[in-house]
């Protein structure tokens, strides 16, 4: 077993950089995040199992410190065929204009799943989080006598419990706020927008369950750090914060767009995904956002090209512009300074509260 059994074992400070998929968490802002104190991530969702594996071995040659890798659960067969094909009719118009055909909305549900578990209980991590469901018990136990601590994604109370009850190390919970994907294990288009806010959900699953808590959605101070840990979490995650950071491998024109005033807000919208996503409101999302159906991952294959094309030709209105409603807040520094302020602001926010 791994010496690092508690989830304070694996940095100097509680504060974990969000796995962001899609190329923002990349091995450079992982290195450069646990140097600082904190614990970075590796996001494998998108990624063949090939190229999760080479992340690994560049911030194992980067960097000594701890790291997790974020895997994608498989998703169940819900999507209606018909109501994706309506969908496609409707961005034919997007295909023209951007000069790429849409993509084959059937090119796999499972994002390489068993593939990558298998990788990673035959070449172990520290850590492994797992969104968009909770893995069976078989599988959190092997990781167990791999010595990877295991983290589930949860959005509620009930399924902070099913993570407990599997035999994961931690929960990760994340409130309506948070950029990017909302972590539900169950897609229901009948509860889009129903979530939980951070600080009322924490101290609910706080009294649900026993096991550390990870506290994700809308972080960007280390006030709110503050707050969260005395709410009852035992850390905090930031994906927001970091993505404009240099070291993030985050398109330039989605860095930009987080601190842009001409996008001034963010919505949920399943309009790239077919999941309901966090993301800077632009022209796609009000163009097509309230027509896209529930269908993930079949709507982010047939967008993806799309939204690729969009970012060669240098337009942010229709790229998947993820991000947190604290967006605001972002600071284009280092990630190691980056961590340096809110520790700062942790420690100050400590010392008013005493």
């Amino acid at each position: 077993m791994s010496a690092l059994t508690d989830l304070s074992s694996f940095s100097a400070y509680p504060i974990i950089q969000a796995p962001m998929a899609g190329g923002a968490s990349n091995p450079q802002l992982a290195a450069a995040v646990g140097a600082a104190g904190g614990l970075g991530f590796l996001a494998a969702g998108y990624k063949t199992s090939e190229a999760m594996y080479e992340e690994i071995r560049q911030v194992r040659h980067l960097s000594s410190h701890p790291f997790g890798v974020n895997l994608f659960m498989p998703q169940p067969a819900t999507a209606d065929p018909s109501a994706v094909a309506v969908y496609a009719e409707q961005l034919a118009g997007e295909a023209a204009w951007y000069g790429t055909p849409l993509g084959d909305p059937e090119s796999g549900t499972d994002d390489a799943y068993d593939a990558k578990v298998a990788i990673l209980l035959e070449d172990p991590v520290p850590m492994v989080s797992f969104t968009f469901g909770c893995p069976d018990r078989s599988v959190l136990d092997a990781f167990a006598k791999a010595g990877t601590y295991t983290v589930v994604t949860v959005t509620s109370p009930s399924e902070a419990l099913a993570a407990q009850w599997a035999g994961a190390d931690a929960v990760c919970v994340q409130g309506l706020e948070a950029g990017g994907h909302q972590g539900t294990h169950r897609d229901d288009p009948q509860l889009d927008g129903a979530g939980y806010g951070l600080l009322s959900l924490v101290p609910q699953v706080r009294e649900a369950v026993q096991i550390p808590m990870i506290a994700a959605g809308g972080l960007m101070r280390g006030g709110q750090i503050a707050a969260v840990l005395a709410a009852g979490a035992d850390a905090a995650q930031l994906g927001t914060a970091f993505l404009v950071c240099p070291e993030s491998g985050a398109n330039p024109l989605h860095k930009r767009a987080v601190t842009d005033p001409v996008f001034a807000r963010t919505e949920l919208t399943r309009a790239f995904s077919g999941r309901p996503a966090r993301g800077l409101l632009n022209r796609f999302m009000r163009e097509h956002g309230p027509y896209a159906p529930p269908g993930y991952p079949q709507v982010h294959h047939l967008t993806s090209g799309l939204r690729k094309a969009a970012a060669a030709a240098g337009d942010p209105q229709a790229m998947a512009l993820w991000a947190g409603q604290g967006h605001r807040l972002a600071r284009d520094v280092s990630a190691g300074r980056l961590v340096e302020l809110l520790v700062a602001e942790l420690h100050a926010a400590r010392e008013a509260l005493a």
